[in-house]
């Protein structure tokens, strides 16, 4: 474990000498808080999504990485034998509205989205609301497991409100009620329709340096899944946001994440991993 994060901490570090700051707008030093710079930095919180969007023809480029249960020790190398990894990209259509493809070798899963801007958070109101919707289909099922399948089975539909609010040039908040529906599901796990809400948080602690954290209740659940919960931590270097994280979820995919959740903080069943971007 000392040796993979020495190693990501490294390279996340390096990249910072040949690139732009193109972020510098979030870390300006200010005497007081500015309403209209954004509440997080990153387009993820720690795997949920933030309010932050891409800007107007800005490309990203998605690089999410979630090593095995650090549990298993070193028989294991603490979970770096078993990996899943998303690749994805996003692109920002106008400053309110972007759309994002990704796949995930975990259950083999694409995942289509769209992120927009409802509300910003400005001197009369006090939040900013943003919109989020996913369709994810999973490749990996088959017939000769449903030998009845038909293609919108594979289907599964994402719902979210992103409510956060920048409280000072240190600390942000936000709420994220979802709603999630599976086309094929396991009853005696888990639920067709199916309702979360999630809370994460950003704390700033240098100029380029975040903790964040994020938590999520599902009302809909059989005890099978656990509740999704993550800590991260978000380095900014020039032209990259890179986030290393801890969390109960190995699973990538947005939905995936909220609804599989497998690992058991209480009982050491972590996964650790990471999330980088690049823009363009």
């Amino acid at each position: 474990m000392t040796k993979a994060l020495l190693f990501l901490s490294i390279f996340s570090s390096g990249l910072a000498f040949a690139q732009e700051d193109l972020l510098k707008d979030i870390d300006t030093i200010t005497t007081h808080t500015d309403a209209s710079q954004p509440a997080f930095k990153a387009l993820q919180i720690v795997t949920g999504q933030s309010t932050k969007l891409a800007a107007k023809k800005e490309w990203y480029m998605i690089v999410a990485h979630r090593f095995g249960d650090v549990s298993a020790g070193f028989k294991d190398f603490f979970g770096l034998d078993n990996a899943s990894t998303k690749l994805g990209v996003i692109y920002g259509i106008s400053d309110g509205l972007s759309v994002s493809l990704s796949r995930e070798t975990n259950m083999k899963t694409f995942e289509g989205a769209a992120k927009y801007r409802l509300i910003r958070q400005n001197e009369n109101f006090p939040v900013d609301i943003v919109g989020y919707n996913v369709m994810g289909v999973n490749t990996e099922i088959d017939k000769d497991t449903y030998p009845h399948l038909r293609f919108s089975d594979r289907l599964s539909y994402l719902t979210q409100a992103l409510i956060s609010r920048r409280f000072s040039d240190t600390f942000s908040l936000q709420l994220t009620p979802s709603y999630v529906h599976k086309n094929l599901y396991e009853p005696t796990i888990e639920d067709k329709n199916q309702f979360l809400a999630g809370v994460g948080g950003r704390y700033k602690i240098s100029k380029r340096v975040s903790v964040n954290a994020e938590y999520f209740v599902n009302f809909d659940n059989h005890s099978f899944y656990k509740n999704p919960l993550s800590l991260g931590v978000d380095i900014e270097t020039g032209g990259h946001i890179f986030q290393l994280l801890f969390t109960n979820s190995q699973i990538n995919s947005d939905i995936g994440y909220l609804t599989n959740a497998s690992g058991n903080w209480g009982k050491g069943h972590i996964f650790f991993g990471f999330n980088l971007y690049r823009v363009f």
